[in-house]
């Protein structure tokens, strides 16, 4: 009897000392996950009868969240996942008996650092159980393909926020977790005004259909889930981050396809232009940095040999019509604003003059300046003097607005608004015509190329 009673108590405390070490495990993994490696595996969770602890410690962490970046968050959802989009949680399922973990939170929008935008982001909540819970039952629709989860709140209708805190970083992270696939794109804090202006650039990242998630009431199953989106910097792709080397130019090339399976052929292609076509971005009172003397600009650039098209974008623009009239164009001129992200329909080799107002220096170098030529657009900048800012006409010369912008712009946000929101400009018509003369001379080679039938 006694035999008896220590053998049961052995075998109870080894089952005991067995499952105990591997739920540490699985929570330690969850918790304290590894280095993310610089190419990803998508491997699927199998769940096979009988699997040993030491197998499940060689798997990858079902739930892997990086937190250490500063500008974003990122999880990883590493097997079999169910999508409630009603409380907007996504549960990944493990192997049978594994306890159900403490959830995590995540904002999937890549703007970390500024907790009054984060605060308005919707957080995805994310949970661990067992195989052996029934969750799978409750799947209403299947993919057969991993899904990507992140927000368009925040800044998104800015057009340039559009780009740097969207579309891009999406590039990013789909070229370096989904290589070999087309993930499903779920978007949290979406708007349909929002998913059909870029019906045409979503369609270029994915052929599969968006899942909003604040409309969304089905319940969905995955193989397996990203939540959040990998961003390089402001307006910024770098290749030694990339798996395969990707830059701007393959972004830009992105953006094309998209667009010219979504427009008709190129005037410039059916028809060569004779002079080159100088778009020139018009903003308006409302805004500020609005060019008061445009018309003698625009006069300048038609007796320096250009055909002029003035572009006046509002938030009712088809970008498909944008695509057409810009990418059919040889150079682009406008100051310092959202607008100016439009640059991404010039073709390689088109002139872009970016106006840098008083104050906005470094912006406009981290916004357009940088980015431009990684693309190939040949990148001129007219930077204004004091006399051209009407701010000249509202502080005294030796004011500090006028004499050290830079040090007013370190003083926060409200001050940078003052010359964002306050300035307009008029430019020094024969500092501008001698820019204009050289991106004729420049426009002009890319108008012979297509006389010549080269791209």
């Amino acid at each position: 009897m006694k035999r008896g009673v220590t053998a049961t108590t052995v075998v109870c405390v080894s089952f005991f000392i067995c499952f105990s070490i591997h739920q540490i495990s699985v929570l330690w993994t969850s918790e304290h996950p590894p280095a993310i490696p610089s190419k990803i595996k998508e491997n699927l969770l199998k769940q096979e009868p009988g699997d040993s602890s030491q197998k499940l410690l060689q798997k990858p962490a079902l739930m892997h969240c990086d937190h250490s970046r500063y500008r974003y968050d990122l999880c990883h959802l590493n097997g079999p996942t169910v999508m409630y989009p009603t409380n907007s949680s996504f549960l990944v399922m493990g192997p049978t008996l594994l306890p159900t973990l403490p959830p995590r939170r995540i904002r999937p929008y890549p703007r970390k650092w500024e907790s009054d935008i984060m605060a308005d982001i919707k957080e995805v909540i994310l949970s661990v159980t067992g195989s052996d819970t029934g969750a799978s039952g409750d799947c209403q629709v299947y993919h057969d393909t991993p899904a990507l989860v992140f927000s368009t709140g925040g800044y998104t209708g800015n057009f340039y926020h559009d780009f740097t805190d969207g579309f891009v970083p999406l590039f990013i992270t789909i070229r370096t977790l989904f290589q070999q696939e087309e993930p499903v794109l779920v978007i949290a804090n979406c708007h349909n005004w929002w998913l059909s202006r870029y019906v045409e650039l979503l369609r270029g990242f994915t052929r599969r259909p968006v899942i909003n998630l604040d409309n969304e009431t089905a319940i969905h199953c995955f193989p397996s889930v990203k939540i959040g989106l990998i961003v390089h910097g402001d307006m910024s792709i770098d290749p030694a981050l990339m798996p395969n080397s990707e830059t701007f130019r393959d972004f830009h090339a992105l953006v094309h396809r998209s667009y010219d399976s979504a427009t008709t052929p190129r005037l410039s292609t059916a028809e060569p232009r004779q002079h080159p076509r100088l778009v020139v971005v018009s903003r308006t009172h409302t805004v500020g940095r609005v060019i008061l003397n445009q018309a003698d600009v625009i006069r300048e650039a038609e007796e320096a040999g250009f055909d002029v098209e003035i572009f006046a974008p509002k938030t009712t623009t088809m970008l498909s019509e944008a695509y057409e009239l810009i990418n059919a164009s040889h150079a682009m001129l406008g100051v310092h604003g959202a607008a100016l992200t439009h640059m991404f329909f010039l073709r390689p080799g088109a002139v872009f003059i970016q106006v840098v107002a008083l104050g906005l220096e470094w912006a406009s170098d981290v916004c357009f300046g940088q980015p431009a030529p990684q693309f190939g657009l040949d990148y001129m900048e007219y930077k204004i003097k004091v006399e051209e800012s009407t701010l000249a006409e509202k502080y005294s010369k030796d004011d500090l607005v006028l004499t050290n912008p830079r040090k007013v712009v370190k003083k926060g946000w409200n001050y940078t608004n003052l010359y964002l929101k306050d300035q307009d400009v008029r430019l020094d018509l024969v500092r501008i015509r001698s820019y204009l003369k050289m991106a004729y001379e420049k426009a002009t080679k890319l108008v012979e190329k297509e006389q010549h039938g080269r791209p």
